[in-house]
């Protein structure tokens, strides 16, 4: 499995909005992944991007005196520079305005017009601007979006449609067999449903506003065709490894039918267009689908719906600022599950940094390191020998070795399932378990007694050990945390691991550590009050 290939998207996001909470989740989530894989030696491509097209952002474009263009140019930029800021370590960014984009929709489309999946016909109905949806009358609720709860307009317009009824049958066949590609459970039975209803086809082309990729223009047309902004940004995925060019990207990233490469990282409000749309047009196409689809949860702040009227809005960057990255990281995915839906409080939040952070980890660390200087002038070895006291820490180095790394297999792990909160429940409690040795050791007694000198070097070397296992385990989480941790031990990082001179499955057992010499520090976190 090491060097094997690994794909991972985010959605490529919206330009009528500035970064925030929700997506800053997914991006991050997105890097933790990418990170977890690097470290295991695989090939890993991570891309992110915007969504550039479509009514909406004409609409903004207009009421604020600018181009389409200029408009999308500002908010793009004001994307990729929080990303980079917030250490985001994708690999390709996206704009639907690219050349190489739009070429490739171009060319798409143009193969399912000539396989006969796609038909021009005559829209009439309910569109929601903001949502860029079209609704039937039995789906609003009380006359209005039944997404958003925004006000939807009647249209009647000449599109191009695909023929999406030809696929579904297959596609629940697909789902069925692969239970693994909708993640959670929860939004796999969602979709299911939603195929077993019977699905429309859907619209393709818009001719009602002009800022979009031109369609293949066609002798049936009336009017010149804009690409629907949905089908035009799902292609993304596919666009940005430049399959006009060459195979090589697509087959390596992307993958085949019998070894799909490609994870799709999306919230759950857009998971009807990435679950069903966009697996049907890649049949349409002859495309491996995607190897996963995972929706994960929405974000509440103190309770309440994010705002901008109530101004409860987190913006990533000043919060990361005043509380810092690794924390901020931290706590997106310690306190719950990325299926779920999920509140940010700030008293949690400094409640997590305190026990975890600061207490758990950074204490743990202070207190061992400063006994190790004063009483063993800071060298530091793999312990030896054994303790009865110690065997709970062990037990919680082996359990969280055999979740994450599935005893050595490699083959579609927890992380990979974005079980992340799991994952961090059985990482902390090896410190909790490190916390509770060394106070039932005591070695500020030990030190004390010159006859326990053997004792009390077991005891912080093993302590030592145990936060060097953990940081290795929590670098994709919190990176630059676990970098000054492992530096400051003199110990093998996650760099080692990166440039393939190191196996982190091998590094994360207990005694793999190595003699060094203690570098002292800043207290790695302050309390938060």
């Amino acid at each position: 499995m090491k060097n094997e290939p690994f794909y991972i998207t985010t959605p490529i996001y919206y330009v009528n909005d500035v970064p925030h909470l929700g997506t800053a989740y997914c991006t991050i989530a997105a890097d933790v992944l990418a990170r977890f894989e690097r470290l295991l030696g695989r090939e890993v491509r991570f891309l992110t991007g915007t969504d550039e097209h479509g009514e909406k952002i004409q609409e903004a474009a207009n009421k604020k005196g600018l181009s389409a263009q200029a408009f999308t140019d500002e908010i793009s930029q004001q994307f990729k520079t929080t990303w980079l800021k917030l250490g985001i370590t994708f690999d390709d960014f996206i704009r639907t305005t690219e050349e190489r984009h739009k070429e490739v929709v171009q060319h798409y489309i143009q193969k399912a017009l000539q396989k006969g999946d796609i038909y021009l016909g005559e829209y009439e109905g309910w569109y929601c601007v903001p949502d860029e949806t079209f609704w039937t009358q039995a789906q609003l609720v009380d006359e209005k979006c039944p997404t958003c709860g925004r006000d939807v307009k009647k249209i009647k317009e000449e599109n191009y449609f695909f023929k999406i009824s030809r696929y579904t049958e297959k596609l629940l066949q697909h789902i069925d067999a692969n239970p693994g590609f909708i993640l959670p459970e929860s939004k796999k039975n969602e979709v299911v449903s939603f195929l077993k209803e019977g699905v429309r086809d859907i619209s393709v082309s818009r001719t009602s506003f002009t800022w979009g990729v031109p369609f293949p223009q066609t002798d049936q047309t009336k009017s010149q065709h804009v690409m629907y902004v949905w089908f035009d940004a799902l292609i993304n995925y596919i666009s940005a490894l430049s399959p006009l060019k060459s195979s090589e990207m697509v087959n390596k990233f992307w993958g085949t039918e019998s070894q799909p490469r490609a994870v799709h990282l999306i919230g759950k409000d857009i998971l009807r267009f990435h679950a069903v749309y966009w697996p049907c047009l890649l049949m349409s196409l002859e495309l491996p689908l995607p190897k996963r689809i995972f929706a994960h949860g929405w974000w509440t702040i103190e309770g309440k719906k994010m705002s901008k009227s109530l101004g409860n809005t987190i913006e990533p960057l000043s919060f990361t600022q005043q509380y810092g990255q690794d924390a901020f990281r931290l706590f997106l995915f310690r306190e719950f599950p990325m299926g779920h839906d999920g509140d940010f409080s700030l008293k949690n939040f400094k409640e997590r940094v305190n026990a975890d952070l600061a207490n758990n980890l950074g204490n743990l660390l202070n207190r061992s390191s400063g006994l190790l200087i004063k009483h063993l002038e800071g060298a530091i070895q793999p312990p030896t020998g054994s303790d009865p006291l110690l065997t709970p820490v062990t037990d919680a180095v082996i359990a969280a070795h055999e979740y994450l790394y599935a005893a050595g297999s490699l083959n579609d792990l927890p992380m990979e399932r974005f079980e992340f909160h799991e994952c961090l429940q059985k990482i902390f409690p090896i410190l909790t378990a490190l916390n509770k040795f060394v106070d039932s050791k005591a070695p500020w007694t030990l030190a004390k007694d010159p006859t326990k000198k053997i004792e009390l070097q077991f005891v912080l070397h093993s302590v030592l050990e145990g936060l060097r296992i953990a940081s290795l385990m929590l670098w994709p989480f919190i990176p630059a945390t676990s970098d000054e941790l492992l530096k400051r031990l003199g110990q093998i990082g996650a760099t080692e691991c990166l440039n393939g001179k190191s196996e982190l499955t091998e590094l994360t057992k207990w005694g793999k550590g190595r003699p060094a010499q203690l570098i002292q520090g800043q207290p790695l976190f302050m309390r938060l009050e």
